[in-house]
């Protein structure tokens, strides 16, 4: 599995519930998308970034959505280039299932 974790750093600051507001009209379109099991909106304490940690079944998954047509909603969304870290997930703690899962 893999960890993408998305961050724009926005033009000017926006608010908790600014983002809240954002953040669930674009939630929708991630919902049951291939290959993602579950994403994570965040903001910065001070309102000056935002974005999200997406758990992928694979990179190939998480590649696929992030495309030139993605990075350009983004920029219209949000008036900022976006940034994409990748991380290999090898254990996942879920205290919900309490269950430990190891990915290969």
């Amino acid at each position: 599995m893999l960890i993408a974790i998305t961050k724009f750093k926005l033009p000017k600051p926006v608010t908790r519930d600014e983002a809240r507001k954002i953040f669930l009209s674009t939630a929708p379109k991630y919902q049951g998308m291939p290959g993602l099991f579950r994403k994570h909106y965040f903001i910065w304490e001070d309102g000056s970034t935002v974005g999200g940690v997406y758990l992928w079944r694979s990179r190939a998954d998480a590649e696929a959505q992030y495309t030139d047509s993605w990075k350009s909603f983004v920029r219209e969304k949000y008036g900022t280039e976006p940034s994409i870290t990748y991380l290999d997930n090898l254990i996942t703690v879920d205290n919900i299932t309490d269950e430990m899962l190891t990915h290969e």
